[in-house]
């Protein structure tokens, strides 16, 4: 096809307007389609500011319930939370205590809101003492498999018995998603959903999580587990063994320097698939806006456009609250 099939079609005849512009708009972008991460931890009246995120924090279940109530009432239909505990260990022991910090989290958000959505970040590293996914043999330096696998299985079964909706494992260890499917299965949750981090990559935007995660490796990095910057083809093997093993939805992260993987995602296997705006692209944003160097509410919504343009269906992002209030006007 090229201009010259069209001798009379002028494209601005469309852009004059701007109702005309929003009537034949392509891809829409809807407050129904965010989620908000948070930052759970121990306490009362707890709100830490996180430096490297301005207007993130890291929240006691209280403050959570504070904010959350606000950015339900703004349109914001779901959350994921995070866990930071008080101590941590070897064996993570607080991912999937039944009053851990996330399970307290849980069951609050579902009493007081019961008509929002609650994912929960299925990983063990900020509950590990040297901050890895997974068991680690410390003499060979290694994160273990499959030993980790029966951890990952029962904090997801933890957090849905806490009466989480949605249950997200992180940690991209292998067998993953068929250890929790199963531990679910058999624990009566056959109806919990699997929202899998099938893509995630090892990348340099997850700077800013750090802190708030509190979740930093105290050795080595996570190249070992998480997915090289370099591979596409991998994504999309991951994406299918996750599928396989009884994923319902599938995620790429980071979202924006991983569009084309996003679209070949989407294109290639049509589930339900999900897009993580990171710790940096949020905070570069906003540290751009701070010097009048760019517009945040024009970069943020065109960015997240490029997400669902690329083929994202659900959109994580720090900005859901703000960018449903901006959607209102």
């Amino acid at each position: 096809m090229n201009a010259t099939s069209f001798p009379a079609y002028r494209p601005r005849r469309l852009r004059q307007l701007p109702v005309l512009r929003r009537m034949v708009a392509e891809t829409q972008l809807g407050a129904h389609q965010l989620v908000l991460p948070y930052f759970a931890r121990p306490g009362k009246k707890q709100r830490r500011a996180i430096s490297a995120m301005p207007g993130v924090f890291q929240l006691s279940v209280d403050e959570l319930l504070k904010d959350a109530t606000a950015a339900h009432a703004a349109g914001v239909p779901a959350v994921l939370i995070f866990g930071i505990p008080d101590t941590k260990d070897e064996k993570a022991t607080g991912a999937y205590a039944s009053n851990g910090i996330v399970q307290q989290a849980v069951r609050a958000l579902k009493k007081e809101l019961p008509g929002l959505l609650v994912i929960t970040d299925v990983c063990l590293c900020e509950y590990m003492s040297h901050g890895h996914c997974g068991l680690v043999h410390r003499a060979a330096g290694k994160v273990l498999n499959d030993p980790t696998l029966k951890l990952l299985a029962r904090t997801a079964v933890s957090h849905a018995e806490a009466g989480a909706d949605v249950i997200a494992p992180s940690d991209m260890m292998d067998g993953r998603v068929r250890a929790i499917r199963t531990a679910l299965d058999a624990a009566g949750f056959q109806d919990a959903p699997i929202l899998a981090y099938a893509a995630k990559y090892a990348s340099a935007f997850y700077g800013p999580f750090r802190e708030a995660a509190e979740s930093a490796p105290q050795f080595g990095d996570r190249r070992s587990y998480q997915m090289n910057p370099a591979n596409a083809e991998e994504a999309l093997r991951e994406v299918a063994l996750d599928i396989a093993e009884g994923a319902d939805m599938v995620m790429v992260k980071p979202a924006l320097a991983y569009l084309d993987i996003l679209h070949r995602v989407k294109a290639t296997f049509g589930y339900p698939t999900a897009a993580y705006a990171v710790s940096a692209e949020y905070s570069m944003i906003k540290a751009a806006a701070a010097k009048g160097w760019i517009d945040e509410r024009a970069m943020t919504l065109e960015s997240l456009l490029g997400m669902r343009r690329a083929g994202a269906d659900i959109i994580i992002t720090y900005s859901a609250k703000e960018v449903c209030d901006w959607l209102k006007g």
